[in-house]
């Protein structure tokens, strides 16, 4: 089985880091993965997205054209991927950020405030990662040791106490419910 996201919003979002995450989890299950970032020049505040392809068998491309997950982080986000997702698909979008709903009824569709609810939890920065909790809650690939390997793979040695951080965001997007 294989299972292709696309990542999207603005730079500084987190995007490439989600993505990241989501990659290492599936290395640390032993799982082929391809993760493919894309963002413009001005990276904090311009555009990016992040590709990630996770299956069984080997990745043959590591471009998504047409994903079963798309997470969106901004209405630019949605806009430009949103008729690109698989029918059947997921959609999650921040809620807070994104003002309209999906206009397709062939895919399913999560509205989650993650902004807001990471500033409510003191952890504004993090919304990327309450995202992705939500996304592996909901697929029933919610593996805490692996997605705490995957956190000790990506976060950088200097900053110890964003681990705890940024699993208290993936915890409160597994815990959500709309």
């Amino acid at each position: 089985m294989t299972t292709e996201y696309l990542i999207a919003g603005f730079g500084g979002q987190g995007v490439l880091f989600a993505g990241k995450v989501l990659a290492y989890k599936a290395l640390t299950e032993d799982k082929n993965v391809s993760w493919l970032p894309s963002y413009g020049p001005e990276m904090r505040g311009g555009t990016c997205n992040c590709s990630v392809i996770l299956g069984d068998e080997p990745v043959g491309t590591p471009i998504v054209l047409e994903p079963d997950v798309l997470v969106a982080l901004n209405l630019p986000s949605l806009d430009r991927y949103e008729d690109s997702v698989k029918p059947g698909g997921r959609i999650y979008l921040d809620s807070g950020l994104v003002d309209r709903e999906v206009r397709r009824s062939d895919v399913q569709v999560c509205y989650l405030p993650a902004t807001a609810l990471a500033g409510k939890n003191g952890i504004d920065g993090l919304a990327n990662m309450i995202m992705i909790g939500k996304v592996l809650s909901d697929l029933n690939q919610y593996d805490i040791p692996a997605i705490e390997a995957a956190l000790k793979k990506c976060i950088s040695a200097k900053h110890p106490e964003m681990l705890e951080l940024n699993f208290r965001a993936l915890e409160l997007g597994r815990e959500y419910q709309e």
